[in-house]
């Protein structure tokens, strides 16, 4: 059955933007949101997603792809600042995710407390912890009736997951951030084995590609290796959790190589990492091979022997800064508060330091301006500063470039792609670059780039899938087999079973409708009878409960001669039932006018006919005569109800054909209607006549005969019949009929013929 629903998709942030990820997916009244995060280059209301526009108390799922700020932050204002509570929506991500996400939101409430502007408090962020459901990698979970999803590991950071939603038999796959490059902790992000309708899709790099990740480390190590080399300090602005440990693993591996730099401390600024370290240990099964195999030696890497924590003391930036080399890793990344902001703002007016910007850099921050190399920037205390330190851009940004971008798109083949989590200007080169890569293989696959607030209804043409269950699921289908039953329909999906399991599986009572319909009889009970066998095969006889004369006709019908004039017609009302019911009257109604009845019943006879005749058409003895002779005096008996008097002939070589006529040498049956005549070939099937309009009536006539021959005296049998022929052989092919028809009259012949000899 067709259908074109429409899917809906709304973005309230991350639209032609970096930062505040927020995508609305609504189809068929469920609304599920993809990720709630706050935007880096602004603070309190200005940096939340557009919440107002979405009725939250509708949202049936929050779905956080991973911890950082700009996906997860906004989840605590949402969950109890608005009205998600007063519906019945609930909040899932993976389980490192929760951990980690614990404690990034009570460091980020921290920094916002001394603000004006913070968003909620530390009871509000214990309150909302209290409502997400952990979930793990491969794990299906049913949200509600018709609404289900399962997370797929997408590299990134620890516990980052893709989303692959299934919405009523509609699935989207949502990437969040993501990674298709396996690095030095994390694994590579997977191709879900399910092909999605939607694909929503990360595009922060356009289509800029990244170095290779060990030309990437080479220079990285080589870089910083030089600045202290010129008595410099080395600057490492980063995230607290996710880049930064790939930083901390490279730099432990180069340090051990060159023992030079054993004097010359690594810092990592951040008490958040110390807390965050033990859930990385705990979580060492979700990392790749490498990871793991040095874990089960009692090696773990995470226990540093030339890195340390900062010691979290007053005026500690000062202090490192006007001691020796060293290099710090600082929190955030964007360098616009915190301890990245300060030492960058100690470091700057000397040359001799350096700037490292390792990660992605969303416009309208510190990091991003920097880039730029300015001669000054002002401080956070309004000062202006000049800037001599050096600044170097090596990303190691765990995003897809465009080679990998493409690549995953074109391998998950979606119908729709929607870009998101891209600046305009890279968001509409990367949706160039893929529509010249389709048209040139000639697919038609819609690329979208949607702005904020801006809704994309997508129509999708869909085949409604029932399920068998029951009786009807005990015996698996062959090939071409019609399966029949009651399609009950729940929340858009489909089930179909057998009348008899509806009470079980769907609290439903049954009824059965018993139809009756009288007819005026005209004819006598036992010519009923015999055009009844004639066109039905055997017919089961008789009384009823009330001991009322019956004839069951096909195991279903009941033929009841309920007055002296009068005949009732009763049965189960169904489809199949009551075509058989509608043929039956029309047999019973044309009795009166057969040609057949008023020759059996009009012709003078030297004798009499038995109390129960049979029809020639009834199904007879196996045992009296073979089965193509049957089968061929059936065949006259029927044409013999059209035309009445029907005659065999068998070829006689020696006559000759009479004048117009064509030599035959096969067996045939005429038809004769007033002074014309028509042959019919028994082993040929086929009619001549020299009258058209009679040809073509036989003709006609024949091939009805041929199937109900065929068909209804063997198929459509009572349960009787059924019984006493199970152990018979299935009807042969209709040409396999008439080759054994053939050989049966042949060998008549010849044994006419050897009786004539002798």
């Amino acid at each position: 059955m067709a259908d074109t629903p429409t899917l809906s998709v709304t973005m309230l942030g991350a639209g032609q933007e970096v930062g505040r990820s927020c995508c609305v997916l609504q189809y068929r009244g469920k609304t599920i949101v993809c990720d709630t995060g706050v935007h880096p280059a602004h603070s309190g209301m200005a940096s939340l997603p557009f919440i107002d526009e979405l009725d939250w108390s509708e949202v049936d799922a929050i779905l956080i792809t991973h911890f950082h700020l700009d996906h997860a932050a906004a989840l605590t204002y949402i969950t109890e600042k608005t009205n998600f509570r007063d519906g019945n929506g609930k909040v899932y991500m993976t389980h490192p995710t929760k951990a980690v996400h614990k404690f990034m939101m009570q460091d980020y409430v921290r920094m916002s407390s001394s603000s004006s502007d913070a968003l909620f408090s530390p009871l509000d962020m214990t309150m909302s912890l209290a409502s997400i459901i952990p979930v793990s990698a491969h794990q299906l979970i049913t949200v509600c009736p018709g609404v289900s999803f399962t997370p797929y590991h997408a590299g990134h950071v620890l516990g980052a997951c893709m989303f692959l939603i299934d919405i009523y038999g509609l699935k989207i796959l949502y990437t969040g951030d993501y990674s298709r490059e396996e690095d030095r902790h994390l694994v590579k992000a997977e191709l879900p084995p399910i092909r999605p309708d939607v694909l929503i899709v990360e595009s922060t790099y356009g289509v800029h590609t990244l170095e290779a990740r060990e030309e990437k480390e080479l220079r990285f190590t080589n870089l910083v290796h030089s600045i202290i080399r010129r008595n410099g300090h080395v600057l490492l602005p980063a995230f607290a959790l996710g880049r930064a440990q790939e930083l901390l693993l490279i730099l432990e591996e180069y340090w051990k190589r060159h023992p030079d730099l054993h004097n010359v401390p690594i810092y990592y600024a951040s008490s958040l990492a110390k807390k965050c370290m033990a859930v990385y240990q705990t979580y060492i099964h979700t990392m790749n091979s490498g990871i793991r195999s040095r874990f089960a030696k009692r090696d773990n890497p995470f226990v540093f022997k030339h890195i340390s924590n900062v010691p979290q003391t007053k005026g500690w930036e000062k202090r490192i800064a006007e001691g020796p080399p060293c290099v710090v890793l600082a929190s955030p990344g964007f360098m616009d508060v915190g301890p990245s902001r300060e030492l960058f703002e100690l470091w700057a007016p000397d040359s001799r330091n350096g700037l490292i910007i390792t990660g992605y850099s969303i416009e309208g921050t510190l990091a991003r301006e920097i880039m730029n190399e300015p001669e000054e920037f002002t401080s956070l205390k309004g000062v202006t500063i000049p800037r001599k330190i050096s600044v170097e851009e090596i990303s190691f940004s765990a995003h897809v470039d465009y080679a990998q971008n493409a690549e995953f798109i074109e391998q998950v083949k979606a119908q729709h792609v929607i870009l998101v989590h891209g600046e305009q200007t890279a968001m509409g080169r990367l949706r160039a670059a893929m529509t010249s890569r389709y048209k040139e293989r000639d697919e038609d696959v819609k690329i979208h780039t949607p702005r904020n607030l801006e809704t994309l209804n997508l129509s999708f043409r869909g085949e409604r899938i029932a399920k068998a269950i029951g009786t009807l699921a005990d015996k698996s289908p062959q090939a071409n087999d019609i399966i029949s039953g009651l399609l009950v329909s729940k929340d858009y999906s489909y089930t179909l079973l057998h009348p008899r399991d509806l009470s079980d599986f769907a609290g439903l009572s049954t009824c059965t409708v018993t139809q009756k319909q009288k007819i005026v009889l005209g004819v006598g009970w036992d010519l009923v009878r015999w055009h009844l066998e004639g066109m039905y095969g055997s017919i089961e006889e008789g009384v009823d409960k009330d001991g009322v004369p019956t004839m069951r006709v096909m195991g279903v019908i009941d033929v009841k001669h309920t007055a002296e004039h009068e005949l009732t017609l009763e049965w189960e009302s169904s489809s199949s039932n009551d075509m058989i019911a509608d043929s039956t009257l029309a047999l019973i109604t044309g009795i009166d006018s057969s040609p057949a009845s008023v020759k059996l019943t009009t012709h003078p006879h030297s004798h009499s006919h038995p109390e129960n005749m049979v029809h020639p058409h009834a199904d007879p003895d196996p045992d009296e005569e073979d089965a193509s002779t049957l089968r061929i005096r059936k065949l006259a008996m029927f044409l013999e109800a059209h035309f009445g008097d029907i005659e065999l002939h068998r070829p006689d070589e020696t006559a000759e054909p009479e004048q117009g006529e064509e030599e035959s040498h096969e067996p045939s049956l005429h038809v004769m209607l007033d002074d014309t005549m028509a042959r019919i070939g028994l082993i040929s099937m086929t009619v001549s006549s020299s009258n058209e309009a009679l040809k073509k009536r036989v003709e006609a006539v024949l091939d009805m005969a041929v199937t109900t021959v065929s068909s209804l005296s063997e198929s459509f049998i009572t349960p009787a019949a059924a019984n006493e022929n199970m152990g018979r052989e299935k009807e042969k092919s209709r040409v396999a009929e008439i080759e054994d028809a053939k050989k049966s009259l042949e060998s008549k012949d010849m044994d006419e013929d050897a009786t004539t000899d002798q």
